[in-house]
């Protein structure tokens, strides 16, 4: 019987199944490269600020990651941020302080039972020492710095005030606030602001005498970089 050898020819089109692989992963790549460039810039800037405060806060632990939707932190306000967590933590009276974030920067809240007697505008000179604080990292940074004054919804009925309502005497200690830290700590008068918001803006309900208390503050706003 007569052998047949088989012989195994190379096909010439062979090529085109690896190109066409190639294309279609080049595809790919340009399609994925173009969806990322179309990522809402700010939800970007969010993201990268989140990304270099965790890698921060493996050396400070004490600061804390931000949360989506407030304003991107910077290593600079970071350092801010840490620098006064650390001023209040030495003081007595940082149990009626706190800290925050919001769309404007840092946000420190200080009881009005910190600063004022009640219904009354005079900063009391037992809170030297956490203004003091405070001004010590408020006198080392650029940024720009609005004080605003709160109160609960109790109306104003202490026939001695001078003050006619809430949206007079918010305004007043925001103003006094204001003064006495251009007077004592010499910062710079185009930095500041000073505003009254009477019981608008709760940080809690009033329907209790904790919420109340809550929402008589001085909040201290400091600015990021862009913020007016």
């Amino acid at each position: 019987m007569k052998r047949k050898h088989r012989e195994d020819h190379d096909n010439p089109d062979r090529w085109l199944v690896s190109y066409a692989d190639f294309i279609t992963l080049l595809f790919a790549f340009f399609t994925t490269m173009y969806a990322i460039s179309q990522v809402d810039a700010g939800k970007l800037k969010i993201f990268t600020g989140s990304m270099r405060s965790a890698f921060k806060s493996s050396e400070q632990q004490s600061i804390p990651p931000v949360i989506e939707g407030l304003v991107p932190v910077t290593p600079e306000m970071a350092s801010v941020e840490h620098e006064l967590r650390g001023a209040i933590n030495a003081l007595k009276s940082k149990e009626d302080m706190e800290i925050n974030r919001d769309d404007r920067g840092l946000v420190l809240s200080i009881g009005d039972n910190v600063l004022f007697d009640a219904g009354r505008v005079a900063i009391r000179p037992d809170a030297e020492p956490s203004i003091a604080a405070i001004a010590s990292v408020l006198q080392k940074i650029p940024n720009r710095i609005v004080i605003e004054g709160h109160t609960d919804d109790v109306p104003v009925h202490d026939p001695r005030s001078p003050y006619a309502s809430n949206w007079e005497l918010s305004t007043a200690r925001a103003t006094q606030v204001l003064g006495h830290l251009l007077k004592e700590y010499n910062l710079p008068p185009e930095r500041l602001s000073a505003s009254g918001y009477a019981e608008f803006r709760p940080k809690a309900t009033n329907a209790t005498p904790e919420g109340r208390a809550r929402n008589r503050r001085v909040d201290v706003i400091i600015l990021g970089k862009g913020e007016k």
